[in-house]
């Protein structure tokens, strides 16, 4: 199925559906929807970090230390953050992702729910080919040190900046 057919739940300013579109009109449209983010760890605690694919819709061929994406119509926030964790990771055995908290992302005429999790992935990874065109498991220390010199998806960057804040460690 082409990635623009996908039909996704758009949400008003309090997160209730209003309605559904095509993944492409909502992009087009700029359609308040829902997307989900996991920060994957491995079992040394690193960061998965990958480069999105040049033919990503959304962000192509830059950065990002989630994996995730939107959520489909009629499918909770829980459900798509295992989906899309196991699908971008490659992770059949992957445990349910945590969650961890939800926040409005405007930006750049787009804006959507987010909700924020947070899962170990102790088996190998297999990252989705259409997805991932690079990955490694990055220490924050070295994450950090690579946040000015990488170019990185806005909302993922701004998650990051809110999960730091989360946890008590933003800089």
């Amino acid at each position: 199925m082409n990635p623009g057919d996908e039909v996704l739940d758009v949400v008003d300013e309090r997160d209730q559906v209003i309605g559904q579109a095509k993944r492409s009109e909502v992009y087009a449209r700029g359609l308040r929807h829902r997307c989900v983010f996991v920060l994957a760890t491995d079992a040394r605690g690193r960061i998965f970090v990958h480069r999105r694919t040049a033919t990503k819709l959304v962000f192509p061929s830059l950065h990002d230390m989630f994996v995730g994406g939107v959520v489909g119509a009629g499918e909770g926030y829980d459900e798509a953050a295992l989906r899309e964790a196991r699908e971008e990771l490659g992770a059949v055995d992957l445990p349910r992702p945590e969650p961890l908290f939800r926040f409005l992302y405007e930006g750049e005429g787009q804006s959507w729910w987010s909700a924020v999790y947070e899962v170990r992935c102790e088996g190998p990874v297999n990252p989705q080919a259409e997805e991932v065109a690079w990955h490694s498991f990055l220490t924050e220390d070295e994450l950090e040190r690579r946040l000015d010199d990488w170019d990185w998806v806005p909302d993922g960057s701004f998650a990051y900046q809110r999960l730091k804040a989360h946890r008590g460690r933003a800089r």
